[in-house]
């Protein structure tokens, strides 16, 4: 029996609007990005398909673009994060 689940997230202070994740277990099966840019959206998308939850966070976590204190990888992480919240997965 699979536990896949998806997971929604909505970014705060980027150009991206929402996050669409499909987890199974502790996994990223797949990431979809709404807007912000193309380009980057599907390449930290693939980067991020079949990778650990606590890989993605400790690689995306705290990476700013430009001027923002946040970026779409950060806002990433931390929608992986709060997924794990409301799961309570270690």
């Amino acid at each position: 029996m699979s536990s896949t689940e998806t997971f929604e997230y909505i970014p705060n202070g980027v150009c991206s609007s929402k996050m669409i994740f499909k987890i199974d277990g502790d996994t990223v099966l797949d990431v979809k990005v709404i807007g912000g840019c193309p380009g980057n959206s599907l390449g930290v998308s693939s980067l991020c398909k079949n990778q650990k939850i606590d890989y993605i966070i400790d690689k995306l976590e705290g990476i700013r673009c430009g001027y923002k204190t946040t970026s779409c990888p950060d806002q990433l992480a931390k929608a992986l994060k709060s997924f794990k919240q409301k799961r309570d997965i270690s």
